[in-house]
């Protein structure tokens, strides 16, 4: 049975990321949040905990990947998609498709994360030899306006006495 999403289903599930961002600053994490959805249903979901475990791949996406791996009992997931708060960075990227997840689905674009301090171009840059060498479609990239897309950054900036943008 197929689980078709539909452009409000996305928005919903991109709200819970952004949520989990918003949570994850709260908790003393960075202002990321990721879900993954299994046939329609949300089956894991994490914010980024990077900071709080001394773990530099302990990012949102990477974390609800492995949750779900553990529920799936798979580490292959071509019917899921990945919601994230934020577009991905090259290793959660990375991750996405290792997992064979082929639909990736963000809120806020990189620009939103830079101008709070998470800039990742030059990991790209470093990586590719500049940024984004493919198109973001190809690599099965969505991006959707959601509404406060960039509350966790603004969360974020607001926590650490940072001047907002």
């Amino acid at each position: 049975m197929s689980y078709p999403l539909t452009e409000d289903a996305d928005k919903a599930f991109l709200r819970e990321a952004v949520q989990m961002a918003i949570e994850s600053v709260g908790d003393g994490g960075a202002p990321f949040g990721a879900v993954v959805v299994h046939k329609g249903k949300v089956i894991a979901r994490a914010g980024n905990r990077a900071k709080l475990d001394c773990d530099a791949t302990a990012h949102a996406e990477v974390a609800a990947i492995r949750n779900a791996g553990k529920i799936l009992k798979n580490a292959h997931m071509p019917k899921a998609t990945l919601y994230a708060s934020c577009e991905p960075c090259p290793m959660c990227l990375a991750a996405a498709h290792w997992a064979r997840i082929p639909r990736i689905v963000f809120a806020a674009p990189q620009e939103t994360a830079n101008l709070a301090g998470f800039a990742d171009g030059n990991i790209a840059e470093q990586l590719y030899g500049q940024i984004h060498p493919v198109r973001p479609e190809q690599l099965g990239l969505i991006q959707i306006e959601c509404e406060d897309s960039a509350a966790p950054f603004h969360a974020w900036l607001e926590k650490h006495d940072l001047p907002s943008f």
